[in-house]
């Protein structure tokens, strides 16, 4: 029977400054973009963090906006903030030094890009972006700009799963021969069936939609659930395959690559406001014959190979054989980036220059996993994907599905 043990888990940091050092510095000046659930739960954490200094706030909901900044004058009444309704003020605010981008997927390219050019670093939520097209323009751009980009996909500033990677890339498992994980149902709280709703007087309704395609405001979509609406988001595709799909890019070293080929099928909605499927039943096959497979169930992901199986999750760690819960890794043996703080490596990041552990580069090749495996299920057939080339092999069709047409005035 496998069971869960605590380890020394510790690999080498990367480029990290000691409290003093930090201490000492002057405080990062930070801009927060979006602050519904994600944005409103990163600013009470940056809130509790010494030498950083939230100086700017920006969202086109007027009471997000009225509530976040009473956060800030309760923790910290002595600084400053501006607001903002429009990301591309607090873009060029010159009292900000880095911007956290916790808007809706359809909105995480423009404002990263923006960001990124206009001389900011950028942490960025996970999905990164809602394309693949947009994805490979964000990560240009982030490399172009020379600016700190983090994604937030913060498993991989998780020890377990550090470690479960770690054993894989070190051959502890044996021949890698499947790999399974799993995401959530939608969690979406109605059907999305009904009238649409009045506009909020104190909404931009058509800056929230920007780029996406005009449609009537309904108020569900525009907060938690936007998820489920594939204009705005893949659904729990990306939701939390951007958090799964990434741990198994890592395991599989192949942050600078991805999958051959996908298959897939997903139930749809019949009819209603939310239109991505749940639940789904996804397959990726490797260059080297890996499969991996994603079925909705309780998060988690599975390693098994010729030697032993690992079953890693949030707080979870369990291996068979049980000789595999006493590794430890010597000086020799392939080690990972190590974080344990994910908003915390992005800061520390911005003071040495050094990347992060889920840079733009990173964060793009693990929404792509995601993305081509929405693809798949709405094509409802096997298809081939080159990774170097980030297109479909011979289909032409599923290689239209990769970028989206932009509402004007929006555009990459």
């Amino acid at each position: 029977m496998a069971v869960t043990r605590a380890y020394n888990w510790d690999a080498p940091e990367v480029g990290s400054s000691s409290q003093s050092e930090i201490d000492s510095a002057p405080p990062i000046k930070i801009g927060m973009i979006g602050l519904g659930c994600m944005g409103n739960a990163t600013l009470r954490g940056l809130l509790g963090r010494t030498n950083v200094a939230i100086t700017a706030l920006c969202d086109v909901d007027g009471q997000y906006l009225a509530d976040a900044t009473e956060k800030v004058a309760q923790a910290r009444g002595d600084h400053p903030v501006r607001t903002f309704k429009d990301f591309r003020e607090l873009n060029r605010c010159d009292t900000v030094d880095a911007v956290v981008i916790s808007s809706p997927d359809h909105w995480h390219a423009l404002q990263g890009i923006d960001a990124l050019q206009s001389g900011m670093d950028a942490y960025i939520e996970k999905p990164l972006t809602l394309t693949v097209a947009e994805g490979r323009r964000l990560s240009d751009v982030a490399r172009e700009s020379g600016r700190i980009c983090q994604t937030g996909s913060q498993q991989r500033s998780s020890r377990e799963f550090r470690h479960a990677c770690e054993l894989v890339r070190n051959g502890y498992l044996g021949q890698i021969q499947a790999i399974e994980l799993s995401i959530p149902p939608n969690n979406r709280t109605s059907d999305g069936v009904g009238e649409a709703d009045p506009i909020p007087e104190d909404f931009d309704y058509d800056l929230w939609l920007g780029p996406a395609p005009w449609r009537p405001y309904y108020r569900e979509g525009c907060h938690y659930a936007f998820r489920f609406v594939s204009d705005f988001s893949g659904g729990q595709m990306t939701n939390w395959g951007a958090h799964n799909l990434d741990i198994v890019q890592w395991a599989l070293d192949a942050d600078s690559s991805g999958p051959r080929h996908v298959s897939g099928q997903g139930v749809f909605p019949s009819a209603g406001l939310f239109d991505t499927p749940d639940p789904i039943d996804v397959e990726w096959t490797y260059a080297d014959g890996v499969r991996v497979r994603c079925t909705t169930e309780d998060p988690r992901c599975i390693f098994t190979g010729s030697q032993g199986r690992i079953e890693v999750g949030r707080g979870h760690f369990a291996a068979t054989p049980t000789s595999l819960q006493e590794v430890q890794l010597d000086a020799q043996a392939t080690r990972l980036y190590q974080s344990d703080d994910h908003m915390g490596n992005f800061l520390e990041c911005i003071r040495t220059r050094h990347q992060p552990v889920c840079p733009a580069e990173v964060g793009h090749r693990s929404a792509t996993v995601c993305h081509i495996g929405n693809i798949a299920i709405r094509l409802g057939r096997p298809l081939e994907w080159d990774p170097i080339a980030e297109r479909f092999v011979n289909d032409d069709e599923a290689n239209t599905m990769l970028a989206r047409p932009m509402r004007a005035p929006w555009s990459l």
